[in-house]
C-alpha cells in the first residue's frame, strides 16, 4: 500500500494533489504521508507482538521534528547519534527513558547531555569511549546505563558505505575483545552495564546476515550473564530494507519471526532502531522542470532540486523512481532521459535514463522513497537554499519546516573587524 497514488490525473500525497502543495509552497519540497509512517511503525509492532520490545526510531533517517513528533505519538522511543538528535527527540516528546544514544564518535559534552537528560542506555563503541563515560558519570556521582556495541564481523552484503558490521568498520568493538570490554565495564564505578548491541547496516534485503549476527550476539550474551555479568538488554540495531527499485526485502513477519526464534527462553529486553524502513517510503521530493536540453547523446531535464537536495544518488549510486506528477496517458511513448540538478558538478544527477513520457518545461515531477536520508543530509551547497518540508494527514497538509530564505543563509556569515569598510573603500583597493 501506498500513500502516494494518483488520483483524478494527478500525484496526491494521501488525499492532497501535489500540484496543490507546489503551487502554494514552491519547489522543490520533501512531503511526507502521515498515514505511511504510521503504518510502517505499526507493522513492526505487530512483528514483535510477544516479545518483550523497544522501538526506537532512528533519528538520522529522518530528523524532522514533526516526523518524530508523529511516532512518539504512535510509542516510539529514539535512536540518537548527537547531542542535537538528542535534544530533537526530547523535544518531540519522546520521554528520555525510550532515548538510546548511539555513535562512534561522542564528545564529552555530548555524553554530559545524555547523562543530564538520564536517558536509557549509551551504545558505547570503544574502550576509549568506555574510559571517558566512566570519568565523566563518576565525577557527577551518577552511574551511566550502558550496552557494549559488538562489531559481528557480519557481511551484510549492502552497499560498502553503509556497511557497519564488518571487522574493517569502524563501529563497534571487535568480537574477541567483547567479553573483556564488558568484564572491565562492569568493574567500574561510572558505569551501569546494560547490556549488548549490534547494528550490520541499513538496507538489508535478506534475512541471513541478521541470523548470523543476532545468534552471535545472543549467544555472547548468554555466556556473560551465565558468569554472572549484570546484563538484562539486547539492542538489535537497525531493521530491513525498503524496496527503491527491484529489491525484495524481507517481510516484517519473517523478520519478526527470526527475532523470536533467535531469543526463545531469553531473559532479555529487546531494543529494535529501524529508520530507514519507516520512514523511506513515508516520503518524496517534488521537484519541477526548468528546461529541457537535447545533447548530443542524451535528453537532459533540467530541473530545480539538486543534489544539495538529495545526495544520495551521486553518493552512493542511490536508485529513485521518477513519476510525473500529472498522470501519463499510457500511450505516450517514452524515452530515456537524465534528470539533472543546476549545481555545478558533473554529479548532479538524480536519474540517468529514465524512460519518462515527455516533460515539458514547468511540469512537476516526483523523486520517490526520499523519507529517509534525503532531507536530513540537504546542504546549502552553491547558496542553494535547503529545500522546504510538507507533512501531510488525510486531506490536510502543513510546512513542517519552511524553506531557507537568503537572508538567514547569508547572515549565517560573519565579517571580522577589518573586513568592516565601507564598500566603496574595498572597491578602491580592488581597482
Amino acid at each position: 500500500m501506498s500513500s502516494f497514488d494518483y488520483k483524478d490525473g494527478l500525484l496526491c500525497a494521501e488525499s492532497v494533489p501535489l500540484d496543490r502543495i507546489a503551487a502554494e509552497v514552491g519547489t522543490p519540497f520533501y512531503c511526507y504521508a502521515t498515514a505511511a509512517l504510521e503504518r510502517a511503525y505499526d507493522a513492526y509492532q505487530t512483528a514483535l507482538d510477544g516479545l518483550d520490545a523497544m522501538i526506537c526510531y532512528a533519528l538520522k533517517a529522518n530528523g524532522n521534528l514533526a516526523v518524530v513528533r508523529t511516532l512518539a505519538q504512535r510509542g516510539a522511543g529514539a535512536d540518537v547519534v548527537s547531542e542535537g538528535e538528542l535534544r530533537l527527540a526530547l523535544a518531540a516528546g519522546v520521554p528520555a527513558e525510550r532515548i538510546v544514544f548511539a555513535g562512534v564518535g561522542k564528545a564529552p559534552s555530548e555524553i554530559v547531555a545524555g547523562l543530564e537528560a538520564g536517558i536509557l542506555q549509551f551504545n558505547v563503541e570503544s574502550l576509549p569511549e568506555l574510559e571517558t563515560l566512566n570519568q565523566l558519570a563518576a565525577s557527577r556521582g551518577v552511574t551511566a546505563p550502558v550496552s557494549i556495541r559488538v562489531n559481528p564481523d557480519v557481511d551484510a552484503r549492502t552497499h560498502e558505505k553503509i556497511s557497519t558490521g564488518k571487522a574493517e568498520n569502524k563501529f563497534g568493538i571487535d568480537f574477541a575483545h567483547a567479553r573483556a570490554a564488558c568484564e572491565q565495564a562492569a568493574k567500574m564505578p561510572g558505569i551501569a552495564l546494560q547490556g549488548l548491541a549490534v547494528h550490520i547496516g541499513s538496507q538489508l534485503t535478506d534475512l541471513a546476515p541478521f541470523r548470523a549476527a543476532f545468534t552471535r550476539l545472543v549467544g555472547l550474551y548468554s555466556d556473560l550473564k551465565a558468569s554472572g555479568l549484570p546484563l538484562q538488554r539486547l539492542d538489535f540495531g537497525g531493521g530491513v530494507g525498503i524496496a527503491y527499485s527491484d529489491e525484495a526485502p524481507p517481510a516484517l513477519p519473517a523478520y519478526g519471526a527470526l527475532i523470536h526464534e533467535v531469543t526463545r527462553g531469553l531473559d532479555a529486553k529487546l531494543i529494535f532502531e529501524p529508520g530507514r524502513s519507516i520512514a523511506g517510503n513515508a516520503g518524496i521530493l517534488v521537484t519541477r522542470t526548468l528546461y529541457v536540453k537535447q545533447g548530443v547523446a542524451r535528453r537532459f531535464l533540467i530541473v530545480d532540486s539538486a543534489m544539495n537536495d538529495l545526495i544520495r544518488p551521486p553518493l552512493y549510486d542511490a536508485w529513485h523512481d521518477v513519476l510525473p506528477v500529472t498522470e501519463p496517458d499510457p500511450k505516450s511513448a517514452v524515452e530515456p532521459v537524465d534528470i539533472v540538478g543546476p549545481v555545478c558538478e558533473s554529479a548532479d544527477t538524480l536519474a540517468r535514463q529514465r524512460p519518462l513520457p515527455p516533460i515539458a518545461p514547468g511540469d512537476l515531477l516526483a523523486i520517490c522513497s526520499t523519507g529517509a536520508y534525503g532531507a536530513v543530509m540537504a546542504s546549502s551547497y552553491n547558496m542553494r537554499l535547503i529545500p522546504a518540508e510538507v507533512l501531510v494527514r488525510g486531506a490536510d497538509f502543513a510546512v513542517v519546516k519552511p524553506r531557507q530564505n537568503y537572508a538567514a543563509l547569508i547572515g549565517q556569515h560573519d565579517l571580522p573587524d577589518w573586513l568592516q569598510a565601507p564598500t566603496a573603500a574595498l572597491s578602491r583597493g580592488a581597482a
